[in-house]
């Protein structure tokens, strides 16, 4: 018997199942809940299907790594191939040509300014790997009291207990507060924190100004900062301006700090550049070799949303201060599946598609066309911060609107008009794949604001009214 194709009049549904031997990440365990997770059997493009043959939109990307679309062809024969010469190979001390290819490849991304690449699993162990890096760094050249870090408030990096160090999203940091070295947390750019007229590049001077004053006094404690490039994904999407960049690598180099970009999220094409720190110098046509953070972290959409894979890119100075006879001089962090050929394999699929379709242009156009679908709602009363970058397009909902479960509700009224969608507390999103056209987009405002009358009161008459 297919166990996939399970339904719930079968002996028991592939979602009862799950419930009973799964336990699900980010799901509240509630003692009289007969709500079930959605049972998906197959995807296509940008569709989802249930064990009923229903579909879904999948207007998230599968919690943002999907960025080609489910069961893409060209990632799907690219890893039929490698699967055919070499499925896992340990990388401690042996080396396989997707590994090799792919750290090049990034590196030539960066114009070189980016040399190196070390390779783990998920986003979460990426940042910790650079914190790491950043505090061994240090050490080997003689600054040991250099052990402290730099965080954004509401920033997200991870929910390991070393990642957890930098991340300030109460959620998920305060049952595990005992357990965690804490940073120091600065302002964030935030552009919705603008008061008195302020623009989003005001609101970013402020943070900087307040970030310098840290700098100033613990530089000599403080190894780095770290920063998620123009949207702070778990905070709401919370977009600044992209000068804050700019302003955070001056100041790091003004105060020997270094720079860690997270581009778990947002990198991989999200905002309009394949790498979103691209967009801190935009009067430049490249970026110089020195406005380069000293590490970049990847995961999510690198595999194409097909398999675990993480990576952090650092400079060539930060490798060569590891480069020693003495074993504890060394960078010994590992795990078991580190450069797994198959997940290397389909990230240079990814980029394969980036570079033959021309992908960042298209992205403009697609940018436009969701801007385009999503200004009924950008116009309606119940939302306000109305933001976007590149392909993420962001709003929140009033607190005088939404309900105190406002995310689960919206969340399963819009899988009735087949859409797979999960807000961030009251902040309504999207991140689509990069496979939609003009009249998929269109049709996913009507079905948003569709569902915001679905779980809203408001009247017609105000939801319209300037």
């Amino acid at each position: 018997m297919d166990h996939l194709s399970l339904s719930p009049g079968g002996e028991q549904s592939l979602g009862q199942r799950s419930r009973n031997a799964v336990w699900h990440p980010c799901t509240r365990l509630r003692p009289d809940d007969d709500a079930l997770p959605l049972a998906i059997v197959r995807g296509e493009g940008p569709w989802l299907f249930d064990a009923d043959g229903r579909r879904y939109f999948d207007a998230t990307s599968s919690w943002w790594v999907n960025l080609f679309g489910h069961a893409n062809p060209r990632i799907n024969a690219a890893l039929a191939g490698q699967l055919e010469t070499l499925g896992h190979v340990m990388l401690a001390g042996c080396t396989h040509a997707p590994a090799v290819e792919l750290a090049e490849r990034l590196s030539a991304l960066s114009g070189g300014a980016l040399g190196n690449v070390f390779y783990a699993s998920d986003g979460a162990s990426a940042v910790e790997i650079a914190l790491k890096m950043s505090f061994h760094y240090w050490r080997n050249t003689g600054l040991p009291a250099k052990r402290e870090f730099v965080c954004l408030r509401n920033g997200y990096h991870g929910e390991t207990v070393g990642a957890l160090a930098v991340t300030d999203v109460e959620i998920f940091r305060d049952a595990y507060d005992p357990l965690i070295r804490r940073a120091h947390v600065v302002m964030s750019p935030d552009a919705r924190q603008a008061v008195g007229g302020e623009s989003a590049a005001d609101v970013a001077a402020r943070a900087l100004a307040e970030l310098e004053t840290l700098l100033r006094e613990r530089a000599g404690q403080i190894a780095a900062l770290i920063v998620e490039p123009l949207v702070q994904g778990a905070a709401g999407m919370a977009m600044h301006d992209p000068s804050y960049l700019d302003g955070a690598r001056a100041l790091c180099d003004r105060y020997r700090v270094h720079l860690i970009a997270d581009e778990i999220a947002v990198g991989c094409g999200r905002t309009g550049t394949f790498f979103a720190w691209e967009q801190s110098r935009r009067t430049e046509a490249a970026l110089p070799a020195h406005a380069w953070p000293d590490f970049l972290c990847l995961s999510k959409g690198i595999s194409g949303g097909y398999l675990p894979l993480s990576l952090v890119l650092s400079r060539p100075e930060i490798q060569r201060a590891f480069i020693a006879d003495e074993l504890a001089r060394s960078f010994l962090h590992s795990h078991s599946y580190t450069g797994n050929p198959l997940a290397c394999r389909a990230a240079l699929a990814t980029l394969d598609l980036f570079e033959q379709d021309n992908v960042i242009e298209q992205n403009r156009e697609r940018a436009r066309w969701l801007a385009e679908a999503m200004a009924p709602l950008a116009a309606d009363a119940r939302l306000q911060h109305v933001r976007q970058r590149g392909l993420i397009w962001a709003a929140d909902v009033r607190d005088d609107v939404a309900s105190a479960d406002f995310s689960a509700r919206f969340h399963h009224a819009a899988r009735a008009r087949e859409l797979l969608v999960r807000p961030i507390g009251n902040t309504l999103y999207v991140l689509p794949p990069y496979v939609f056209d003009a009249a998929q987009a269109h049709w996913l405002g009507q079905q948003l604001l569709a569902t915001l009358d679905d779980v809203t009161t408001t009247s017609a008459e105000v939801r319209h009214a300037a």
